[in-house]
């Protein structure tokens, strides 16, 4: 039993915890009570590019190369397409959407005028879009099936590595966010940045395939990492390999918060 408290003194505060639930809990359901209304042009634009992509690139580019890595051509693209449908809904999540409520609907000084601190508000936030990224990537697979990719066990754990890259690239679009002085400056981020990573990340073609010097910098291609994961868990785990792969994606995550909560900190509150 604590210590009497003595009249007229004040009792110490109790020791807040480094992330609170509640405060998770509370952008959550701001979150879903959004999403509720933007759900369904969501989803099909979820369904609709990667089975575009499908269409154009394993129809047609499939026509004139049949096998990569020994795999259909269809199958290797389709697996692949998975990180591209992560990437898109995560960065330009992190990147639009935070930039408009930032600047112009001043979302988060309400959310900071609750008991919200930033670190849980930035957290919360990418959370919510790696989750919607693990999700949304599994409709790729779900595609490629119907192209005649066949079902396999380890397919389970791509929600799990939608998830972790998409927390990535959700932490990077937050941090774009924060660091551009207008919306209009996000073209150079998605040319200059997004769209090199799309396409060598070993989404159309092997990265062995490429230059030397190519080759070793697409290594540190976060996407790279995401496709490889999700063919393995396709066509066959490769524990060792993997577990360098799942490393470099929670590198990635990590360094990405640290730079989203420094600069979205410095644009809420400093």
């Amino acid at each position: 039993m604590s210590a009497p408290t003595a009249p007229g003194t004040a009792r110490a505060p109790e020791r807040l915890r480094r992330f609170e639930p509640a405060a998770f809990g509370g952008v959550w359901w701001r979150e879903l009570t959004l999403f509720r209304r933007y759900w369904v042009s969501s989803t099909f634009s979820s369904v609709v590019e990667p089975t575009i992509y499908l269409l154009a690139f394993g129809f047609g580019f499939g026509a004139l190369v049949a096998t990569i890595r020994g795999l259909p051509y269809i199958e290797f693209l389709g697996t692949g397409v998975v990180a591209t449908s992560v990437l898109f809904t995560s960065a330009f999540g992190g990147m639009f959407t935070t930039f408009v409520r930032r600047k112009f609907q001043h979302s988060y000084d309400a959310m900071l005028a609750a008991p919200v601190d930033v670190h849980e508000l930035v957290t919360a936030e990418a959370l919510w879009l790696a989750v919607k990224s693990g999700v949304y990537g599994c409709a790729p697979l779900l595609v490629a099936m119907a192209f005649g990719l066949d079902p396999a066990p380890g397919m389970a754990l791509v929600p799990l590595v939608g998830v972790l890259t998409g927390l990535g690239f959700a932490l990077f679009g937050i941090w774009c966010s924060a660091i551009v002085p207008a919306i209009d400056s996000f073209n150079y981020i998605v040319s200059a940045v997004l769209t090199p990573l799309f396409l060598v990340a070993g989404t159309f073609f092997p990265v062995d395939a490429l230059p030397g010097w190519a080759h070793g910098a697409a290594m540190l291609n976060p996407l790279y990492h995401c496709v490889e994961l999700v063919r393995h868990a396709s066509f066959g785990l490769r524990p060792g390999a993997d577990v360098l792969h799942v490393l470099a994606l929670a590198v990635f995550a990590a360094l990405m918060w640290l730079l989203a909560y420094t600069a979205m900190r410095r644009r809420l509150v400093d």
